[in-house]
Formats: structure tokens, C-alpha cells, sequence
């Protein structure tokens, strides 16, 4: 048995070609060489690894035991030296063509239009499509490169780059809070007036505790509900009544002073869960460029904590 790192990625190759079609000659036509040499250069991984990888005869050539335990090791290093390759290669490129985006409806509206432009100018060769959809995305199915999403992240079977934590709070406008008030418990809520959304699966449920204890439910009797939280929040800043809503979406307008947050002893959500808000992109070893650059200008534009986020 010779050293085995004399080993080379061709020859590798080539015992995998020869493993699947069982036949020199297939492989020889697909590499453009004689199936002479992919002969030759299977005896030479025989006599480097001293084991015999395949019978031959003038129908076949059928891998041995050891043919068949080695074809594992082989994809596996060659999947590696590809990637690494990949890799170098990428280092090089700049990214460029169509990459494929898909968020949520009013997310994509506040957080990611926005910052399109400066993407553009940082890579001018990159193609934007962007899909906006509070529908559920399968990534591997559906026509997306980059899925945009907030909720709680328990699927394996894809990779997501978690930008931070979303966060809820009770709000309402300066004008309410002086007309009537605002609670500071859970229990006073039922004195004011609500907007709610109402989603697919029914109205939000508003979830309180005070720091470090369990969530309680608090059934809320709405004034409003909506299924479009745009609308709902115009009303509250008009003054009609108090809102949960997460911070992404009316961070900007706290900040201006337009709304208040009302009951800051209590924290507020409603899913027990953390509701992370996260890229997500198939189950890939190694990313295309393409894919890496934007969720890394995004993580760059959110920055931690993500910019709408206060104390």
C-alpha cells in the first residue's frame, strides 16, 4: 500500500464515475479520454489504497467489499475539496445576476425596500426580485433564494441567519392617553378601548407578564380588529384605541413621539415563544454568493441590537 495522500481529486473522480455507470468506456466518453486510462488510473488508486475496488469482465465491472466501502469516503472528500474550491473561487467574484427575495407584507415594506437601493449601489450586478407575502414560504420548494421571516425557528431542514428577537409592546397615542388614560395592569385593560389584528387563525391573543414570570392570556373585547395592521394603526394614531404591536412596527413612530407605550411594567407578546426574525435559505453546505452578500448586508443594516429596537 503506497502513501495515500498521493491520492489526487481526479482519480477520486473517476472511481465514482466508474462505481455508478459500472463501465470504463461511460466514463471514459463523458471526461473526453481513453477508457484505457480511467483503467489505468483505477489500478493506480488500487495499488495506492491495496485493495482491489472493482471485478472486471467483458459485461461489467462490479465493485468489491472494499470498492463499496470506500465510495462514501470518496464522495465525502471530493464534496469537500469542491466546496473549498468554491470557496476560493467566490473570493474573487463579484455577486451579480438575479437573487430572489420573499417577505412579509408590511416587514418588507418598512425594512427591506427601504435599504434596496444601497444594496444596488454596493453590487450593480445584482438582479432584485422582490415578493412580499405573509403567506407561509417553503424554501425548498418555492421560487425564493433569501425568505425574510419572523416566528419561532424549529425546522431542521433548512439554515437561517437570525437577525434578533422580535419584541411587542402596548401602545397608544399622547391624544388617547390624555382623553382616557392609559392601565398600568393587565386587568385595566378591559376598561379601554382595543384594536386587535385578526389574522388567518383569528384575532392575536395579548400576553402579559411581569419580567421572569409565566405568560398569562388576557381575552380582550376588541373595539377594532383588522386583518391589515396598517389600518390598524392608523386608527391608533388617530387616537381611537390602545394596540399590540411589534416593535419593527412602530418603533419609528414611538421614536417621533407619535405613540406612547402604555403598561411598561409588564411585558407583553402574543406567543410564548420567542418570534425570532431570521433569513432563511435551503439546506446548503456551502451558500452561493449571491445569497451570503445580501443576508450579510442585512445583518450590517439591522445591526444588534436591530435599529427600531429601544429600551
Amino acid at each position: 500500500m503506497q502513501d495515500v495522500s498521493t491520492i489526487n481529486f481526479r482519480a477520486l473522480l473517476f472511481f465514482i464515475g466508474v462505481f455508478d455507470a459500472q463501465s470504463f468506456s461511460v466514463v471514459a466518453r463523458r471526461e473526453g479520454v481513453s477508457a484505457s486510462m480511467v483503467s489505468r488510473v483505477i489500478l493506480q488508486l488500487e495499488d495506492t489504497l491495496g485493495q482491489q475496488l472493482f471485478y472486471r469482465n467483458t459485461r461489467a465491472v462490479i465493485p468489491t467489499e472494499a470498492g463499496r466501502l470506500f465510495i462514501d469516503s470518496a464522495r465525502a472528500m471530493t464534496e469537500q475539496l469542491s466546496e473549498a474550491r468554491k470557496q476560493l473561487q467566490d473570493r474573487s467574484l463579484e455577486p451579480s445576476g438575479l437573487i430572489r427575495i420573499n417577505a412579509p407584507v408590511f416587514f418588507g415594506q418598512r425594512h427591506i425596500a427601504p435599504w434596496l437601493t444601497g444594496l444596488s449601489t454596493r453590487y450593480p450586478k445584482l438582479s432584485i426580485e422582490l415578493t412580499q407575502t405573509d403567506d407561509y414560504i417553503d424554501p425548498h420548494r418555492d421560487a425564493s433564494d433569501v425568505i425574510f421571516r419572523i416566528g419561532t425557528l424549529t425546522d431542521s431542514s433548512f439554515h437561517a441567519r437570525v437577525f434578533g428577537t422580535q419584541r411587542y409592546h402596548l401602545v397608544a397615542s399622547p391624544n388617547y392617553v390624555r382623553e382616557h388614560g392609559a392601565p398600568t395592569t393587565p386587568s385595566e385593560i378591559s376598561q379601554h378601548r382595543s384594536l386587535v389584528y385578526r389574522g388567518s387563525s383569528g384575532p392575536n391573543r395579548w400576553l402579559f407578564r411581569k419580567p421572569g414570570a409565566s405568560w398569562t392570556h388576557l381575552p380582550v373585547a376588541a373595539l377594532l380588529t383588522s386583518n391589515n395592521a396598517e389600518s390598524l394603526l392608523t386608527a391608533g394614531l388617530g387616537g381611537m384605541g390602545i394596540m399590540l404591536f411589534p416593535d419593527w412596527l412602530i418603533g419609528d413612530s414611538i421614536k417621533k413621539g407619535c405613540l406612547v407605550r402604555v403598561m411598561t411594567d409588564f411585558e407583553a407578546a402574543i406567543k410564548t415563544e420567542a418570534q425570532h426574525i431570521a433569513a432563511i435559505y435551503p439546506n446548503a453546505r456551502h451558500p452561493p454568493l449571491n445569497m451570503r452578500a445580501v443576508i450579510d448586508y442585512f445583518v450590517e443594516v439591522y445591526g444588534s441590537p436591530m435599529y427600531w429596537q429601544f429600551d
